[in-house]
């Protein structure tokens, strides 16, 4: 099996401008080739990973990766899908995010050994210095305003209004290619479906200003078997810098999957052969309510975007906290597992009588309800029942002398931090 046909039988491939001729390339000798990110926030996230990892599979294969980073593009803006413009962000957050982007891409790609080995780029190193004037002549001339109106990412804003700022983004992504190819020999494109109108101006801007054949793959923007797509812009983002989503939610996004998503995502997300994948698969739809293929799948992924400790604290996590052994955690530990839970800031004056402490911090209703859930042994301090109603928290309650978990009941869990 070639490369291009594991890419389709893992799911990764959406469209391409000419499959044929791709397949004939990527067969016939090495390709140089390029995935650009614009860099929108200070980190990216699970919908970036797709072609990160595409990138990665092609490099495997002997082909030549260029990372570029737009701290061109990323000044002005894809309207790409979006249903309002962009705000802009001055250079230097912009300069900032290329930096922390950077950083995330030599991750997962070998930027160190053999011919092949990554590089990175930076558009800015070639739009800084051009003129506007020298850019309408050299560039804009090759683009008429009616092919420009054709991409979907326009039409589909023109009603709502977009700005030249956006219209003119087509070109410049178009630019990145030829730039590439001229300096770096690149030939190929990998990028989100949503990328296909700016990736095939590209391609345009090869044939007519070089009279050159450049190919563009796009992967599918994923979904979950409801429809629902990952990506920030969907707010329900999963961002692969730690400080963002800690490695323990980045584990429990990938183990609660829906069944019918899990083995297609190890196919998608991970490294692991399609001949191993078969085998989860069997074993997986044997006894679906054991989780086999989520378990992979959550191991696998914060394995390779976190490292193995990291995988290794978020099972912790999950495994003790299932089994309410709170003490068996440190605060930093608790901080992550617990990150989404309320959170109570304990004051100085504040009564650390259980009844008082339960009522001003939220945790139980009342003072009345209070005493209730104590005497029927609903309230847990650190994993241990607390029914005695005089009790007082002291620093022997205080984990690292950080924080102190309350649960109520089998699931509701609180923090108190000091």
């Amino acid at each position: 099996m070639n490369i291009f046909e594991e890419l389709k039988e893992r799911g990764l491939v959406f469209q391409t401008t000419d499959e044929e001729a791709l397949v004939k390339s990527l067969t016939e000798g090495p390709v140089s080739y390029y995935t650009g990110y614009d860099p929108t926030a200070d980190s990216l996230h699970l919908g970036h990973l797709v072609a990160i990892l595409t990138s990665r599979r092609l490099q495997l294969a002997g082909h030549k990766p260029y990372a570029l980073v737009g701290g061109a593009t990323g000044l002005i803006g894809d309207p790409s899908f979006k249903d309002a413009e962009r705000s802009l962000q001055t250079k230097d957050t912009v300069d900032g995010w290329v930096d922390k982007i950077q950083g995330q891409l030599s991750h997962f790609l070998d930027f160190e050994s053999g011919n092949n080995k990554a590089e990175m780029v930076n558009n800015y190193d070639w739009f800084g210095s051009v003129s506007f004037i020298d850019f309408l002549r050299d560039v804009g001339k090759y683009f008429t305003v009616n092919y420009m109106m054709s991409k979907e990412s326009v039409k589909k804003r023109i009603e709502t209004g977009i700005s030249y700022t956006e219209f003119a983004y087509q070109i410049m992504q178009g630019y990145d290619f030829y730039e590439l190819n001229q300096k770096h020999n690149v030939t190929l494109q990998i990028g989100g479906s949503d990328q296909w109108g700016n990736m095939t101006a590209g391609t345009e801007l090869l044939r007519r200003k070089a009279d050159k054949t450049g190919h563009v793959l796009t992967v599918p923007l994923i979904t979950d078997a409801t429809g629902k797509k990952f990506g920030k812009s969907e707010g329900n983002a999963v961002w692969l810098d730690a400080d963002k989503t800690s490695p323990y939610e980045m584990y429990q996004f990938w183990l609660n999957v829906m069944d019918d998503d899990a083995v297609r995502f190890l196919k998608i997300f991970t490294f692991l052969s399609l001949d191993e994948i078969a085998a989860i698969e069997k074993q997986f739809d044997a006894a679906r309510h054991e989780r086999l293929a989520q378990k992979i799948l959550a191991k696998e992924v914060v394995t390779l975007v976190h490292g193995e400790e990291a995988y290794r604290q978020a099972l912790n996590i999950t495994e003790q906290l299932f089994a309410g052994n709170i003490k068996n955690l440190s605060a930093s530990e608790l901080k992550q597992g617990l990150s989404n839970v309320p959170n109570y800031s304990v004051d100085a004056e504040d009564d650390l009588n259980i009844v008082e402490i339960l009522v001003k911090s939220g945790i139980s209703p009342s003072k009345r309800q209070a005493r209730e859930d104590v005497q029927n042994g609903a309230i847990y301090i650190n994993g241990d029942r607390m029914q005695d109603l005089t009790y007082t928290l002291s620093d022997n309650d205080k984990i690292d002398q950080e924080l102190t978990v309350i649960r109520r009941g089998k699931k509701k869990y609180f923090v108190l931090t000091y």
